[in-house]
């Protein structure tokens, strides 16, 4: 069993970050996570917030660093990738206004210094929307996106020693191009779950591509996965986290319906349990945040920290934990709920001491 719990001032020190969806959040190690970039009120991001986890401190570095055109840090962007490499952090593409961004960043977090990085290869186009995930501590994998003329659905491979890029060549079927997908590396295999496709259908479809791993020797391949169980609803812009042996994807949005002109947000968590092969709901015993898209989901051990989103009228900027129900952040939900039960007890006992008072009051006479 989890609980939801909006984490409280005394959780944290320092700065909390502001409100924010589009934005990437990437674990660095054991240590840290890194907060970068997003979209509020029509405003594009380029700010940094790291969570020191030993701490409980959260905080904005003053970084360095050095562009091709002369500026310190990326420019402000939303629904770009980031990928964490060691104690680096990679970022690639998104959005700013209605231009699609192509360039190559990599942040090391041990001095906090930004670099724009020239790459060679086969350079992917410059695009929003992308997933993308760790191979091996080593490289990063990109897959589809969207350009402003169309839905991709193009794999490149990033050595991040070399800075080349690759891009994959799959024979075979295909999955639908798409943008608003997650990618999440498990073992040998990324597995692709959702997103918008060709045309803007939500799907809800799951692949796994093979041939990654250079020592597998294997010809790179799709195959589309048709689990049993409790299969999310066709989706985009959710959260896809690995924790131990579950995959948990959380959030997003699909459509409303036939003819609706609506999207509606979701805020159920789904777990793929690589053990059993199958999805499952997870088990949570209170409510759940409020339904959200592109907010970000990190695990911390047997934790999970949720912040902001969007729900197609507001941009949040809460913090919830997601926690078994033995952490001790659960039992602080359910002493406050004993309390509210006590609470509610005593005004029952109020309310009878009212009415037998007014019993006793004489009649009024005429």
């Amino acid at each position: 069993m989890h609980y939801w719990v909006r984490a409280s001032p005394s959780d944290f020190t320092g700065n909390l970050p502001q409100p924010r969806s589009g934005h990437t959040a990437v674990n660095i190690g054991k240590s840290k996570i890194v907060v970068f970039g997003g979209l509020v009120d029509k405003k594009f991001l380029n700010d940094i917030f790291v969570y020191d986890i030993d701490k409980n401190l959260w905080f904005q570095p003053e970084c360095t660093g050095s562009g091709s055109d002369g500026q310190v840090a990326p420019s402000s962007r939303a629904f770009h990738i980031a990928v964490a490499i060691d104690c680096h952090m990679f970022i690639f593409g998104g959005r700013f206004g209605s231009k699609r961004l192509g360039d190559f960043w990599v942040l090391d977090t041990d001095i906090w210094q930004w670099s724009e990085l020239t790459s060679f290869g086969d350079l992917p186009s410059p695009r929003d929307f992308a997933a993308a995930s760790a191979i091996a501590n080593r490289k990063i994998v990109m897959y589809g996106g969207w350009d402003g003329k169309k839905w991709l659905s193009d794999v490149y491979v990033l050595d991040t020693i070399s800075l080349e890029w690759m891009e994959l060549p799959i024979t075979g079927s295909l999955p639908p191009p798409r943008c608003g997908h997650t990618a999440t590396m498990v073992e040998k295999r990324l597995l692709v779950y959702g997103g918008r496709g060709g045309g803007g259908p939500i799907m809800g479809d799951l692949w796994a591509l093979k041939g990654l791993i250079e020592e597998e020797i294997e010809t790179p391949a799709w195959t589309q996965l048709k689990l049993p169980g409790q299969a999310p609803s066709a989706r985009c812009g959710h959260t896809v986290t690995y924790g131990g042996h579950i995959l948990l994807l959380f959030g997003g949005h699909g459509t409303g319906g036939w003819l609706s002109r609506y999207d509606i947000y979701y805020n159920d968590c789904i777990v793929l349990d690589r053990v059993s092969a199958q999805w499952k709901r997870l088990p949570v015993n209170n409510e759940p945040p409020p339904a959200r898209a592109y907010h970000s989901l990190t695990s911390i051990g047997s934790r999970y920290l949720l912040f902001g989103g969007f729900d197609g009228k507001t941009t949040f900027s809460d913090l919830w934990w997601l926690v078994p129900e033995e952490d001790p952040i659960a039992k602080r939900w359910t002493n406050n709920l004993d309390r509210d039960k006590d609470a509610a007890v005593g005004n029952d006992n109020v309310l009878l001491c009212l009415s037998i008072l007014l019993e006793l009051q004489p009649a009024n006479t005429f």
